[in-house]
Formats: C-alpha cells, sequence, structure tokens
C-alpha cells in the first residue's frame, strides 16, 4: 500500500510513533489571558470579567455579548473582539439564550397526493453542467408537469438565483394560462430545500401569483422524482454526449433537447407518447388520462 502511494516506510511508522506518544495535539495558540487597552495597559481576563459582572448587574443587564463588547470599548478603551467575550461569558455562564427566529414563511411539508389532470402539481429542481472550454458550470432549472411530464419553462445561464425561479414560475403560468385564475384552478409547486426554493423572494412571490409552495423533507429525492427523473434523461441523453465548449454552444444544444424532449421523446408511461402528443391525445379523447400517486 505504501508502494503504491508512494510514501516512505520511514515517514509513515514515524507518524504513527508520534500520534501513539501525542494522541491528543492541540490546534492553534492558547488563549494568552489578558488584553490591552488603547494607551498599551495590559488587563488580565479575571478583571475584565469583573467588568462583566458589573455590566451584567446594571446597564448590561439584558445585553448580549456583542453588546457587551461594546460597552467594554466605550468605557474602559479596551481593545477587544466579541468572539473573546463570548468566551468569557461562556466561563461565567452569563450568556443570554439564543432567541427564536420566527419563520417569515413557515415550510408546507409535501403531502401524498393523486395526480389526475395537467396543472395539479408541478415540480422544479436545478441541474448543474459543466462547460470544458471555458472550465465553468453552467445552471439548469425547470419546472415540469407531473401529470402529463412537459417541462413548462426553464431558466438556463451561468447563475442561478431565486428571481431566476420567480421569473419562469410567473412563465409557466402565462403558457398554462393559468396567471389570472383563482387559486383553486392553479397547481401546487413542489421543490426540495435549496436556497433558491426558501428565499423569501420565491415566498412572496408565491403569495402574490396565489400558488401554494410546498418542500420535500431533507433526504427524500423520491418526493421530487419526476423532476429528478427528467435530469437523469437529461444528463445521459444530452450532457453525457456532449462536450461544451462555450455558453452559446450550451444553450443552442440544451434548449434544443428540452424542445424534442417535450415534442419528440417517448415516455412508456404515458402510452409511448411525447408530453406534448400526450397532452393533444387527451384533449381529443384518444386516451385516457392515467392517475399518478405521488
Amino acid at each position: 500500500m505504501l508502494r503504491v502511494l508512494e510514501v516512505e516506510r520511514s515517514t509513515y511508522y514515524a507518524h504513527v510513533k508520534e500520534t501513539a506518544q501525542n494522541p491528543i495535539q492541540r490546534v492553534g495558540r492558547p488563549a494568552p489571558g489578558y488584553s490591552y487597552t488603547t494607551t498599551g495597559t495590559r488587563v488580565s481576563d479575571e478583571e475584565i470579567c469583573e467588568w462583566l459582572m458589573e455590566f451584567l448587574a446594571g446597564e448590561g443587564a439584558s445585553f448580549g455579548y456583542r453588546k457587551l463588547t461594546v460597552l467594554l470599548k466605550r468605557r474602559h478603551q479596551l481593545v477587544i473582539n466579541k468572539k473573546k467575550i463570548y468566551r468569557l461569558c461562556t466561563q461565567l455562564n452569563v450568556l443570554r439564550p439564543q432567541r427564536e427566529l420566527k419563520l417569515k414563511h413557515p415550510r408546507r411539508l409535501a403531502n401524498n397526493r393523486v395526480i389526475t389532470g395537467s396543472n395539479q402539481l408541478w415540480e422544479t429542481d436545478i441541474k448543474y453542467g459543466w462547460m470544458a472550454g471555458e472550465r465553468r458550470f453552467f445552471f439548469i432549472m425547470c419546472i415540469l408537469d407531473v401529470f402529463d411530464r412537459a417541462i413548462i419553462s426553464y431558466h438556463l445561464g451561468l447563475t442561478c438565483e431565486a428571481r431566476h425561479l420567480v421569473q419562469i414560475t410567473q412563465e409557466a403560468l402565462m403558457k398554462r394560462q393559468l396567471f389570472d385564475k383563482p387559486k383553486e384552478e392553479k397547481p401546487f409547486i413542489r421543490s426540495d430545500n435549496g436556497p433558491q426554493f426558501i428565499s423569501h423572494r420565491f415566498e412572496e412571490a408565491c403569495e402574490t401569483f396565489g400558488i401554494t409552495h410546498e418542500r420535500i423533507p431533507p433526504r427524500t429525492p423520491n418526493k421530487n422524482a419526476h423532476i429528478e427523473s427528467f435530469h437523469s434523461i437529461l444528463e445521459a441523453e444530452c450532457y453525457q454526449r456532449h462536450e461544451f465548449e462555450s455558453y452559446p454552444e450550451t444553450y443552442e444544444i440544451v434548449t434544443q433537447f428540452i424542445q424534442d424532449y417535450n415534442q419528440q421523446r417517448i415516455h412508456g408511461s404515458i402510452y409511448d407518447l411525447s408530453p406534448y402528443e400526450y397532452i393533444d391525445a387527451l384533449q381529443k379523447n384518444l386516451v385516457k388520462p392515467k392517475e399518478i400517486k405521488v
């Protein structure tokens, strides 16, 4: 093993011996036990702790470690940072309990549903790809209808932010002619817990658009299975077949793939039809709609 890793035997055994003799190795310099004032006077940690207790007994009774740091700087001209005050307050056991954050938009967990038609449940997620020519990543964020498997709208770019998610959500509602419909006729939109999806910007947009956003529990990608399946198709049938050299080339190839996916690619789960063919066949009563349990 050492020969494969190209490590000398003497180096390995010296490391093993040192670790055995010193099993606990401290990292970083030890705490000095004092601080200085702006005039260069040394002040011990014990005296700083006494000042802290005086503040907590008086004007700083309701203060946390950050404001106590400000008081020490103003009253005693200490050159000290809040991290040290946090450590001293921890030793004195006088830290105020951390406040509980009140969520402006509480998380709505994804519920089990039976989908019987289009525009009842949409799924959204993000996938990245690699451009070898520019040596950088690109991102695609799609909204997929669980019932008919169509990619309704998507964002393809070098960044992927909450504003892009708001944009494609509005675009999806307009494409499906749902923007001015009442909330009861609008779909649920399901996502994971990525930063774009838990942002205030997106939650406020959902309230404005009149749609309900639900999020899957952590580590349960099966709750977002349909968009994950599309990403698998995108990886196997697009990304792995091309070596992207530039962003314009990437944009052209990926957008063409999504267009072909919607119009031509057959799906075994929808009568071997493409998403658009399935939607057309349902409108003409040529096939029966397939219920989907999610």
